[in-house]
C-alpha cells in the first residue's frame, strides 16, 4: 500500500462567523459600480467579529472535527495550523488551539506557510507521519480572517472562516486517500513584505500562470499516478478565491459544473484563503454517501497545488450529524455594513 491509502480522515469540522458584508457595500465605499462586481460571482463575505481572529475560527473548527471524530483529543500526535493571518507574529497559534482542546503536552504543534496552501501542505505532512507510524492522529487546521488593503479588489473577497480535519488510520475513516500530488514553482503572483499590513497581488497574473496552471498540472499528475479519470470523481473541490475560477479550471480540466457546485462556498462567504477549499470539501463530506470519490485541489499563491482523490467510506453515516454543518452556519448569518467591518478587523487606526 502507499502511504496515501494508510491515512483517512477521521473527523472535519468548519466554523463561519455570523456576519456578512454585501459587497455593494464596499464598492459604494470606495466608488466602484454598485451592482456586484463582474466576473467574481460573490454576493457577500464573512466577516469576523472584533473578539475573533484564526485562532480562534481554528478553536470553533477543530471542535466541531472533535466531536465527529470522537475520539481522546491527547491521542493527537500534531497539530498543524494553516494561515497567513495569524494573530501573533512571533508566537505559535498550534499551541494555543491544542492546549485549549486538551491535546497537549504530549504532541507536535507548528504554524505552517505557504499563502493558502499551508493547510493542504499539512495534510500531506500528516499521511506521511500518519502512514509512518510515528504518530495516530493529526489536526490540520486552515483558518485565516479577512486580509485585504482597503479600497483594493481583493477586499471584495477576502473573508473570514475555518475548517478542521483529524487525519488518522484508515480502518477508522469516515474518507479515505487514495492518492496525492504536488505541483511547485517559484511563481510571484502573490506577496506580503515585512512590515507591510496588507498582501499585494499580481492582478491576472494570479490566475494564469498562478491559479490555473498550478491546478491543472497538480491534477493531471494524480491521474497520470492513481490511474483515475476524470469521471471516475463524483465531486470537485478547488481552491475557490473568487465563484468563477473553480468553475473555469473544472471546464478546462473536462468537469461538469454539476461536480463542482456543491462544494462552491466562496459565492456566499468570499475566498477564506486557508479555509478555502477545505470548506468546501467539509461541506461535501457533510451530506456525502459511501463510495463516492472527491477531488480535492487547493492552491497557494507563490504558487503550488496539491491534488488529492478521497473514497467515501460507510462510517460517514454515523458522523455528519454529530456536529454543526456547513449549510448551517451558511444559514446562520447577520448583515452588517463597512463601518462594522472597518471596526472589527481594526481599519481604522487611532492616534493617541
Amino acid at each position: 500500500m502507499k502511504p496515501d491509502e494508510l491515512v483517512g480522515i477521521i473527523g472535519w469540522g468548519s466554523y463561519i462567523p455570523l456576519y456578512r458584508l454585501p459587497l455593494n457595500n464596499i464598492a459604494r465605499i470606495w466608488g466602484f459600480p454598485t451592482e456586484t462586481p463582474r466576473g467574481l460571482n460573490v454576493t457577500e463575505k464573512a466577516v469576523g467579529s472584533i473578539d475573533e481572529d484564526a485562532i480562534t475560527m481554528g478553536w470553533e473548527a477543530s471542535l466541531n472535527a472533535l466531536r465527529r471524530a470522537d475520539i481522546n483529543p491527547r491521542e493527537i500526535g500534531a497539530v498543524w495550523f494553516g494561515t497567513e493571518s495569524k494573530p501573533y507574529a512571533v508566537k505559535p497559534s498550534a499551541t494555543v488551539i491544542a492546549e485549549a482542546l486538551g491535546i497537549t503536552p504530549k504532541t507536535m504543534a507548528t504554524d505552517l506557510e505557504f499563502a493558502c496552501r499551508a493547510a493542504s501542505e499539512a495534510i500531506r505532512i500528516s499521511i506521511g507521519a500518519i502512514a509512518s507510524g510515528l504518530i495516530k492522529y493529526s489536526l490540520v487546521i486552515g483558518s485565516d480572517t479577512a486580509q485585504a488593503n482597503p479600497g483594493d479588489i481583493l477586499e471584495f473577497t477576502a473573508s473570514s472562516a475555518a475548517t478542521a480535519l483529524i487525519l488518522g488510520p484508515r480502518e477508522e475513516a469516515a474518507a479515505v486517500f487514495e492518492g496525492s500530488y504536488t505541483y511547485v514553482t517559484d511563481t510571484p503572483d502573490f506577496w506580503r513584505r515585512a512590515y507591510q499590513p496588507y498582501p499585494l497581488h499580481g492582478e491576472g497574473f494570479t490566475g494564469e500562470p498562478a491559479y490555473f496552471h498550478h491546478i491543472i498540472n497538480a491534477v493531471k499528475g494524480l491521474l497520470e499516478e492513481t490511474g483515475l479519470s476524470i469521471n471516475d470523481f463524483d465531486y470537485a473541490v478547488f481552491h475557490q478565491p473568487n465563484g468563477t475560477f473553480p468553475l473555469r479550471v473544472a471546464k478546462k480540466l473536462g468537469i461538469p459544473k454539476e461536480k463542482v457546485l456543491p462544494g462552491l462556498v466562496t459565492p456566499y462567504i468570499g475566498n477564506s484563503y486557508n479555509s478555502s477549499a477545505l470548506i468546501g470539501l467539509s461541506k461535501i463530506l457533510d451530506n456525502a454517501k459511501p463510495g463516492e470519490r472527491i477531488l480535492l485541489a487547493p492552491f497557494g499563491s507563490g504558487a503550488g497545488s496539491d491534488a488529492y482523490s478521497i473514497v467515501v467510506t460507510e462510517k460517514i453515516l454515523d458522523k455528519q450529524d454529530k456536529a454543526p454543518k456547513v449549510e448551517d452556519y451558511l444559514k446562520r448569518k447577520k448583515v452588517v455594513d463597512y463601518g462594522f467591518y472597518a471596526k472589527s478587523r481594526r481599519l481604522i487606526k487611532r492616534i493617541r
